[in-house]
């Protein structure tokens, strides 16, 4: 079972409506859709709010020390409550997968990602759930520090939202543990919307 709900990205104004803080956009969905309100808790670096499931806590945690400094919010957080690596899911930009694509993954590398580097070295494991929001790649290594704070086009974010739509759906699979369940249920992508037919213009009268 999940007991502690991460979602990654930079605090300010000024970075909002970033990539970089794709995983902010759905930690703030799942906080509207269980109603819960996150407050500034300086224990813990961050905004976090609480909530019950199944009789049991369920943390929600918005790490407002900035993406390189992610780790060390959420270790705060998760040793005092004693919560284990295995029941921390943490939400965030992927560069290796398209706007309108997410994953959810158990473990692996931090594939450069910073905040989920600063993660690893503070837990002192990889051993934790990923939700990866796809935010699509420049194309070029160089362009990557300014794609990742730039903003979305309205197709990319429109995409992005509807990525991150499906993992606030499948929040109550998550949160129980069902993973293979809430796999299907957000790596599904909705079928794009057909065309309007191309009007052709009217015949030149003869």
């Amino acid at each position: 079972m999940i007991k502690l709900l991460v979602g990654l990205g930079n605090p300010g104004q000024e970075y909002e409506a970033t990539r970089h803080n794709a995983g902010f956009w759905w930690l703030q969905d799942v906080a509207r859709e269980l109603k819960v309100t996150l407050a500034t808790e300086r224990a813990y670096h961050g905004r976090v709010g609480r909530t019950q499931v199944q009789g049991r806590n369920l943390w929600l945690l918005e790490p407002q020390t900035f993406m390189n400094l992610s780790g060390k919010s959420v270790a705060a957080l998760a040793r005092f409550f004693k919560i284990a690596p295995e029941e921390i899911l943490v939400a965030h930009d992927e560069l290796d997968l398209p706007p309108g694509q997410a994953k959810l993954k158990f473990g692996g590398g931090h594939a450069g990602q910073n905040g989920l580097r600063d993660i690893h070295a503070q837990l002192g494991t990889g051993d934790y759930w990923r939700l990866r929001i796809g935010i699509g790649h420049p194309g070029d290594k160089s362009e990557v520090s300014n794609w990742v704070l730039g903003k979305p086009m309205a197709e990319q974010r429109t995409a992005m939202q509807a990525a991150i739509a499906r993992g606030v759906k499948a929040i109550d699979s998550i949160v129980r543990g069902e993973m293979e369940k809430a796999m299907q249920q957000i790596h599904t992508e909705a079928p794009p919307r057909p065309k309007p037919p191309r009007k052709e213009p009217p015949a030149a009268p003869t």
